[in-house]
């Protein structure tokens, strides 16, 4: 992104104008107030997923009550899921560890496929990937390496380790791995839970937000470019906001819109004791984990150590049912994915409990968080903004070809009610309304679409806007602005 101030001279006086931002072509969610400059009426509306289905079990012997720091990757043709298998409390880094694999056709429906590679309870007949590196099966977090450079023998990337520090894990399948490194190569942290590591398609390096403490558990940041050689890792700072436990940070690219790293976040509440005795004893929760509580916050940032707090209300509460207020249960998965016609979390359930599982839930495609506008109608108008111009040639050579297709549209995803409505106008700096993009005549949008093109009077091609900066005026009347992109 990038950010200019011009100085004018008005009257011997220099006047700066105010700072443009360069959004190009990529799609822009509303989860932070990154894009907005002022809501008269409206307002930002935090989104909950809701709860659709058990993913998988942890029935297995090796995996057990205490299994946990779930990752969930699609790749081409599966979906494929990594687990730590920890069948009895208190066991962390020791040879009870194990890191289990998991995969599916749809992200729905899920197996545990046989793979004989590591002997269990004197059988090979498991789905366990890694064991005999103890520590690695901690907290093993794998990726999808987006690196351009990245080896064909290294396409699936993970940390894993200890208090002692992160080993690098590199695989050409996803099933069978390797140590990169015979020695920790992250060692400022406490990495006692899961560490996440990604490429940047942006920030052109990899990326990892690892487990530190300070007054609590928090987070930091390293960089890398060869995901052997870290810098010194710098602590995430959260604005003005009250500090809270974050158990893991699940913070990873927006696959839409990867300049935006999203976190579904673990909120632990130590001490938050919701059970009694007798409640705890009825769930059959291991007794340590009886006396605390979590749930999961949204954290968001577009690089470097600033988390981004707009909402400190929970994304995901617990919910009905005494299993859901134990200590480290509700804690996210890492990866948010397309599933039929929507977006998958995945979820840990019942922890420290016979019953302990993962479940599914469901949210609509960038719908964290929208421009909200209520029956009495709201505006939300945007910071000043430079898309790119279209590509040499294409519109005239849409024209020559007589082609109904606008050069550029600004692309919404948007929701009305029967009643409601949502209309744009484009302004310039000085908030004035251009010439056949006024609000008068924007044809009124109506219903709920992922993708759906704005029209003025003069069609839908802003293609002879692009490169100059502008604003962006939405006006609502019972209506969610998820995102918009001008493509």
């Amino acid at each position: 992104m990038k950010y200019h101030l011009i100085p004018i001279l008005l009257g011997g006086i220099c006047h700066a104008q105010p700072a443009v931002t360069d959004i190009g072509s990529r799609l822009e969610l509303f989860v932070d107030r990154h894009l907005v400059e002022q809501l008269d009426g409206a307002h930002l509306q935090l989104h909950h997923p809701q709860q659709a289905s058990v993913a998988l079990r942890f029935d297995k012997p090796w995996e057990g009550a205490f299994a946990g720091y779930v990752t969930v990757l699609k790749d081409t043709d599966r979906y494929r899921m990594y687990y730590r298998g920890l069948p009895r409390a208190g066991a962390d880094c020791t040879a009870l560890e194990s890191t289990c694999y998991a995969e599916s056709p749809d992200g729905i429906a899920w197996t545990k496929p046989e793979l004989g590679l590591f002997e269990v309870e004197g059988s090979r007949a498991n789905n366990v990937i890694l064991k005999g590196h103890e520590p690695a099966s901690h907290n093993f977090s794998p990726f999808l390496d987006k690196n351009p450079k990245a080896s064909p023998e290294t396409r699936f990337k993970a940390m894993g380790g200890s208090a002692k520090g992160l080993v690098p894990f590199g695989s050409s399948d996803g099933i069978r791995w390797r140590p990169l490194s015979k020695r920790p190569v992250l060692t400022d942290g406490v990495f006692d839970s899961q560490n996440v590591t990604f490429w940047s398609t942006t920030e052109e390096c990899y990326v990892c937000y690892l487990r530190t403490w300070d007054s609590h558990r928090s987070v930091s940041r390293a960089t890398s470019k060869d995901f052997l050689h870290w810098s010194k890792s710098t602590a995430m700072t959260y604005g003005n906001t009250p500090r809270e436990h974050l158990y893991t940070n699940q913070t990873h690219p927006y696959f839409r819109a990867p300049h935006i790293y999203l976190g579904i976040a673990a909120r632990f509440m130590p001490g938050r004791r919701v059970l009694t005795t007798a409640q705890a004893k009825a769930i059959r929760v291991n007794p340590r984990y009886a006396g605390d509580c979590s749930d999961a916050v949204l954290l968001t940032t577009r690089g470097g150590t600033v988390y981004d707090r707009t909402f400190m209300e929970a994304i995901l509460r617990p919910g009905p049912g005494l299993e859901n207020w134990v200590s480290r249960t509700n804690y996210p998965a890492l990866g948010i994915l397309p599933v039929q016609d929507s977006l998958a979390i995945y979820v840990q359930k019942n922890y420290g409990q016979p019953t302990a599982h993962l479940d599914r839930y469901t949210i609509r495609i960038d719908g964290f968080v929208s421009v909200r506008g209520p029956y009495s109608g709201g505006e939300m108008v945007t910071r000043p903004v430079r898309f790119e111009p279209p590509s040499k040639g294409v519109a005239e050579t849409r024209r020559e070809q007589g082609s109904q297709l606008a050069a550029q549209e600004l692309v919404v995803n948007f929701a009305t009610s029967a009643a409601g409505s949502l209309r744009v106008e484009i302004q310039d700096l000085d908030h004035k309304p251009i010439e056949g993009f006024r609000l008068a005549d924007s044809v009124e949008l109506v219903g709920d679409l992922v993708a759906q093109a704005v029209a003025w009077r003069g069609g839908t091609d802003l293609s002879r806007l692009g490169g100059k900066p502008v604003r962006f005026r939405f006006v609502l009347k019972d209506a969610d602005l998820y995102s918009m992109q001008v493509r």
